[in-house]
């Protein structure tokens, strides 16, 4: 190799090292995470009301599959930079989102926002604290597939009454640093209706948990999507669990109203998560709605899910769920399906 040729190189080299030193830079100053979760099960479907049986290959199952990427940079003086995007996908056909009606992407949240002393202040998109305190307390957490209290709370072919999505756009969300077990999450989502004001959602939640026990009340209000003549709707959800060892056991109430329509709804909902090995555990909750439109009639949906959950590994688990649901007029309904999760 010729002396011009080895200097051209060392040029080279040089250049790239000059070239990473910024990145590299800037890795050592914030911290970013690729993360997410796959999810898919095979089974069979049926709703109460609902005729024909559907064998399908579904995407989910005990969790929404997802991926995200969140970050943090160090401010000095106790401060963080944080943000979040997480999208929600279909595993078994490609797509992006739960549904046709989620964006193709940031469609799980979207925000940015500063972390210190204070607490925590984000603004985009976020999921509801209303269905982050529904999760706690119940063993099938946020599955839309086999937990019944979320089935009959947002799912609108088993009633669906919590009106709105699970997620707020245009949010602005602020958390208090945890004290002695307690804390506490404020949201308002900003209608953008232009010469409209006050047609925002509003919601609050607040949550102590110390040791085996949890327990966490949650309020919201939803008026952006509600449909004339209902101007929206208030919302309202009390839940406990204990941690027992042998078992693990949750509760909770919640109850919604409708201005104008004059529509509520009264759900209760018990549970049970219990270990039966050190990898598999088994899993049960029951939901109660009553919805009563006046002066048109009351409506009453039961629905119960029974499944077990083995643990593969600490990313990766598979289980099996039975789930029967009964809504008033109709003979049941029941589900089976077996599916896989797997964290990364």
């Amino acid at each position: 190799m010729t002396i011009k040729k080895i200097q051209a190189c060392s040029l080279g080299l040089a250049a790239l090292a000059l070239t990473a030193m910024p990145m590299q830079s800037a890795l050592a100053q914030s911290n970013v995470e690729i993360y997410g979760l796959v999810g898919v099960y095979a089974g069979s479907i049926k709703r109460s009301d609902m005729t024909p049986r559907v064998t399908q290959l579904g995407h989910g199952g005990l969790t929404t599959s997802y991926f995200g990427f969140r970050g943090r940079e160090d401010l000095g003086g106790g401060l963080k930079a944080i943000f979040q995007i997480e999208n929600f996908f279909q595993p078994d056909t490609g797509a992006a989102g739960r549904n046709a009606t989620d964006p193709s992407f940031a469609s799980r949240s979207a925000w940015v926002g500063i972390q210190g002393g204070f607490g925590q202040l984000t603004l985009g998109r976020h999921t509801t604290p209303f269905y982050l305190a529904m999760q706690a307390v119940n063993p099938f957490v946020a599955s839309t597939v086999f937990s019944p209290v979320v089935l009959q709370s947002y799912i609108a072919p088993f009633g669906g009454t919590i009106i709105g999505d699970t997620v707020w756009n245009n949010a602005i969300q602020y958390s208090i640093p945890t004290m002695n077990g307690f804390s506490a999450t404020a949201i308002y989502g900003l209608g953008e209706v232009a010469g409209s004001n006050g047609v925002g959602n509003l919601g609050l939640t607040a949550r102590y948990a110390q040791g085996p026990f949890l327990a966490t009340a949650s309020a919201q209000r939803v008026r952006v999507g509600a449909t004339a003549p209902s101007t929206g709707q208030y919302a309202y959800l009390g839940g406990v669990s204990y941690d027992f060892s042998f078992a693990k056991l949750f509760g909770s109430v919640q109850k919604t109203e409708r201005t104008v329509t004059d529509l509520e709804s009264s759900t209760y909902q018990l549970g049970a998560s219990i270990p039966v090995s050190q990898a598999g555990k088994v899993l049960a909750s029951w939901s109660q709605t009553k919805a009563d439109v006046t002066p048109v009639r009351e409506t009453t949906r039961n629905t119960a899910a029974i499944g077990y959950d083995y643990t593969l590994s600490k990313r990766t688990d598979l289980y099996a769920v039975y789930l029967r649901d009964k809504v008033t007029g109709n003979s049941a309904g029941n589900s089976y399906a077996v599916g896989i999760r797997h964290q990364f």
